[in-house]
C-alpha cells in the first residue's frame, strides 16, 4: 500500500483526501491543527493525523521519510522548502500552486534523481491548463490555428446564496484575494502587447456573458504572455487570462486600492482605534465630519455611489474596534472575512471558460468554447476545494501507480498528464463542455 503524505489540513483539502483514502491509499495529513486532520481521516483505517509546524524541519524530514509520496497544500511560500526535503529524502512531489521562480532552479536535480515535482494541478492553476491543451493540440493536429484565446476563471457564490453587495464570498484565503487586486497584468490582444500597472488593474474590466448565469465583469490575471510558449500558441495574436467577478467588484476595489486599504506596512493603532479612526486618517477628515461624505469626497464620488454604500456595508464608518492585525492590509482582510463568509448549507460556484478562434487548414474559422460551471455542495464540500484538490489527487493516484514517467519540475500541460487526470475528475463529476460554432 502506497503511502501519501499530506501537508495541511485547510479549506480545500478534504474532498481529495479523502479521495485517496477511498482508493485504499495510506494517507497521513499533518497540520498545525490536528483536529482538523483528525476530521479529515476518520472513519479510515487507512488514514492518520499528525501534527507538524512546518518550522520543524527534522519532523518534516522524518515524516517525508516515512511515506512515498508528499502533497503540498501549505502556503505556497513553504513549498520550495518541502521540496528540498523530499529531494534529499529522494520523494516525488505534488502542489496546486504556481511554480516560483526559485522551485524552477530545483528541476536539475530532481532530474538527476528521477523524481516528479507536479506542480499546478488544482484548478486556476490545474484544470485551465489540461482542458486548453487538449483543445490545442487536437487543433493543432488538424492542421488548423488558434488566432485568439481566452481563459477565464473566478470562483463565487451560487447565484441563490449572492446575497451581499460584494457580490463574493471566501471559499480561500481572504489576504490572497486582496492581494491580487494589487498584481500588475500583461497580456497579448490583436497582436498588441498590453502593460497594466496594478493600481490601474481594475480600471481595465471587461463584461462577458456566461449562459445561462448572465453578465460578469473580468479583469485580467497577471502576466499571460508566457501562456503563449508554454501552450505553444505560436499562431496567436490574443493571449488572456483573466479573473470573473460579479457586477460591481471591480469599482469598489479600485477606491479600495486608492484609499491605502492593501498596505501591508506593518501599523500600530492606538488601544480603543475603530474603523471610524481608521477612516478618518486615511480620509483627511474630522471625527465629526460625516465621514461617508468625506470618504466620497476623497475618492471623486457621489455620496449616494453603490462604492459609498459598499464600504458602509463594510462597517468601514463603524464605531467597532478594529482587529488586533498588523497592517492595514490585515485589517481588511479580517473585516472582509467577518462579512463575506458562507454560512451553513449554502453553495459556492466554480466557473472557468476558454475561448478560442480558430482557423482552419481550409482556411474556414471557427470559435470553440470550453466551459465548466461547477457547484459545492451544501453542508458539504465547497466547489472551490472539491475542483482544486480532486485533480490533485488524480494526479497523486497516478504517480503511486507509476502510469506518469516524467521527472523534474512540471506542470500538466502534456498529454500524458492532461489526458488521464481530465478522465479521472470527469468521472467524479468535473467536466468541461465544449461547444463549437462556424464563422
Amino acid at each position: 500500500m502506497k503511502k501519501i503524505l499530506i501537508l495541511g489540513a485547510g479549506l480545500v483539502c478534504r474532498p481529495g483526501a479523502r479521495y485517496l483514502l477511498e482508493q485504499g491509499y495510506a494517507v497521513t495529513i499533518a497540520s498545525r491543527t490536528v483536529a482538523k486532520a483528525e476530521e479529515i481521516v476518520k472513519g479510515f483505517d487507512n488514514g492518520a493525523a499528525r501534527q507538524l509546524r512546518v518550522e520543524d524541519k527534522e519532523g518534516l524530514a522524518a515524516l517525508v521519510r516515512e511515506h512515498d509520496i508528499v502533497v503540498s497544500l501549505l502556503p505556497y511560500v513553504h513549498h520550495v522548502d518541502v521540496a528540498r526535503v523530499c529531494l534529499a529524502n529522494n520523494k516525488p512531489m505534488a502542489t496546486t500552486s504556481y511554480v516560483s521562480d526559485e522551485m524552477r532552479t530545483l528541476d536539475d536535480e530532481a532530474k538527476s534523481k528521477n523524481l516528479l515535482i507536479l506542480n499546478e494541478i488544482g484548478i486556476d492553476p490545474g484544470v485551465d491548463h489540461m482542458s486548453a491543451m487538449r483543445i490545442i493540440d487536437e487543433v493543432h493536429a488538424r492542421g488548423g490555428k488558434i488566432r485568439h484565446f481566452y481563459s477565464l476563471c473566478g470562483g463565487l457564490p451560487a447565484p441563490d446564496d449572492n446575497d451581499n453587495p460584494f457580490g463574493y464570498k471566501f471559499s480561500w484565503s481572504p489576504r490572497g484575494v486582496v492581494l491580487a487586486s494589487r498584481n500588475s497584468a500583461r497580456f497579448l490582444e490583436n497582436g498588441e502587447v498590453v502593460n497594466i500597472k496594478g493600481e490601474d488593474l481594475f480600471l481595465n474590466k471587461r463584461i462577458e456573458t456566461v449562459d445561462p448565469l448572465g453578465e460578469f465583469e473580468v479583469y485580467p490575471n497577471r502576466d499571460s504572455l508566457p501562456y503563449k510558449e508554454i501552450y505553444g500558441l505560436k499562431d496567436a495574436e490574443t493571449v488572456m487570462r483573466g479573473t470573473y467577478r460579479n457586477i460591481g467588484w471591480c469599482d469598489t476595489f479600485k477606491k479600495i486600492v486608492d484609499l491605502g486599504l492593501v498596505d501591508e506596512t506593518p501599523t500600530t493603532y492606538p488601544k480603543g482605534a475603530t474603523f471610524r479612526t481608521l477612516m478618518v486618517d486615511l480620509v483627511g477628515a474630522d471625527e465629526n465630519d460625516d465621514l461617508a461624505a468625506a470618504t466620497a469626497r476623497k475618492l471623486g464620488l457621489e455620496k449616494e455611489h453603490f462604492v459609498i454604500g459598499n464600504l458602509t456595508w463594510l462597517g468601514l464608518f463603524d464605531a467597532q474596534p478594529l482587529p488586533d492585525a498588523g497592517s492595514k492590509l490585515d485589517i481588511l482582510s479580517e473585516q472582509l472575512l467577518q462579512k463575506l463568509q458562507y454560512k451553513a448549507g449554502e453553495k459556492d460556484m466554480l466557473i472557468l471558460r476558454h475561448r478560442f478562434e480558430v482557423e482552419d487548414a481550409d482556411g474556414s474559422g471557427h470559435t470553440i468554447t470550453s466551459t465548466l460551471i461547477d457547484y459545492g455542495i451544501p453542508h458539504g464540500d465547497s466547489s472551490m476545494a472539491r475542483t482544486v484538490s480532486l485533480p490533485l489527487a488524480v494526479g497523486v493516484s497516478l504517480m503511486a501507480e507509476g502510469k506518469i514517467d516524467l521527472t523534474g519540475v512540471q506542470i500538466p500541460i502534456c498529454k500524458e498528464l492532461y489526458q488521464p487526470v481530465l478522465d479521472g475528475i470527469a468521472k467524479l463529476g468535473i467536466e468541461m463542455v465544449e461547444e463549437r460554432i462556424a464563422h
